[in-house]
């Protein structure tokens, strides 16, 4: 027909008028070995999260002797890493590595400025978080690897060409109101919680009540590993989304720019076996200021803290805020020990830890801000 005629001849003529879309120049080899370092350095930082970190999973139930210290951290360890499994069979959203990804930083902006600045930013941002973490581990503080991790990224940005028009206000926000939110929240579980189940063993003889709760704190560990995986590993997953989506794979970049960034199924089993491996190799100093340090615990109110600081993880990690988990299990603990009035906690140890808290994102921000300056003189010397 000459509808088909025209439409052949059309279909010609725009392929002959049209230029060719031009191929994606190759990334240069230095740029792809450089990413995948810093993917590895972001693994590590995760197992570093989870040596630090992860102590806050087995603090209440070692301190309560329902498990030996090696027994807890394998427990602990085994629920970080099941913790992938919603992400990997079901298709979960992972919204906390959409806020670490894409809701700290202007991505769009960052990778415009090419892939040299996107690795300089990332390697200062996660140094500026480890240097930090393993200060306040030899410190013995339980201080926060999420809030590092953001204030790394702060401080390299502000460091990079970026400077502060490169950060997002919303998300920065969200994240500081929750270092008060957190814990707070945590408390109030915590309190909740104590209250309410000392009510309802109040007819029980205190040895049934402890043979109950050692049984019942094995779940509440569960719950609160299970809920340190998913927030934890989530926030690293967002940072080697960054690494990958602004170099080696920017072709794959969406059209919606307010998508979040995909995370393939290998990032969630990597990200959560480092921080299960993190965790087996766990800080036994922290384990000591989380569980005897704040007040003294038995196996019921460990199951109240455990339980209460779990829910509230769990609860915010489903909202995409990436909340820390030791602030949240530091004052369900307070929360439960305050049951028993002021006295039982030892607020000294506990102002140490806020302290330890307060400074957590300018000092590693600080630390990241510097690393991006030396890094750049450095590659400038090199040429």
């Amino acid at each position: 027909r000459a509808e088909d005629v025209a439409n052949v001849i059309e279909g010609i003529v725009l392929e002959h008028a049209l230029p060719a879309r031009p191929r994606t120049a190759a990334m240069p080899t230095s740029v792809v070995v450089v990413a995948v370092g810093l993917v590895l350095l972001a693994l590590a930082f995760d197992f570093i999260n989870g040596f630090h970190d992860a102590a806050n999973s087995i603090a209440t139930v070692v301190s309560t002797r329902v498990l030996s210290p090696i027994a807890a951290v394998a427990w602990a360890a085994f629920f970080n890493f099941i913790a992938a499994a919603p992400a990997l069979f079901f298709g979960a959203e992972l919204k906390v590595a959409a806020t670490m990804g894409k809701g700290i930083i202007e991505f769009k902006a960052l990778r415009l400025l090419g892939p040299n600045v996107v690795l300089m930013v990332v390697f200062a941002a996660l140094m500026g978080a480890i240097v930090w973490n393993l200060l306040t581990w030899w410190w013995g503080l339980p201080s926060s690897s999420s809030h590092a991790l953001a204030g790394g990224m702060i401080g390299a940005t502000i460091a990079s060409p970026l400077g502060v028009g490169g950060l997002l206000g919303a998300g920065i926000l969200k994240i500081s109101m929750f270092i008060v939110l957190s814990p707070l929240i945590g408390m109030t579980l915590g309190t909740t919680m104590m209250v309410a189940t000392t009510w309802i063993v109040q007819r029980m003889t205190p040895a049934k009540v402890d043979r109950w709760f050692r049984k019942l704190q094995l779940v509440s560990a569960a719950i609160f590993s299970y809920s340190h995986g998913t927030n934890d590993a989530q926030k690293v997953m967002g940072v080697i989304a960054v690494i990958l989506y602004g170099t080696v794979w920017s072709s794959k970049m969406g059209s919606d720019p307010g998508a979040p960034l995909p995370i393939d199924n290998w990032i969630v089993f990597a990200c959560h076996s480092a921080i299960g491996l993190g965790t087996m190799f766990g800080g036994w100093r922290i384990v000591k200021t989380m569980g005897h340090g704040l007040t003294k615990l038995q196996p019921i109110g460990g199951f109240c803290a455990e339980t209460g600081g779990g829910v509230t993880i769990l609860a915010l990690a489903h909202w995409g805020i990436p909340v820390s988990t030791t602030h949240t299990i530091t004052g369900a603990i307070v929360g439960v020990g305050a049951t028993r009035g002021t006295r039982a906690v030892r607020w000294g140890v506990a102002g140490r830890i806020i302290w330890a808290w307060i400074f957590t994102i300018p000092a590693a921000g600080i630390v990241a801000a510097v690393l991006y300056g030396v890094t750049h003189l450095v590659l400038g010397l090199v040429g």
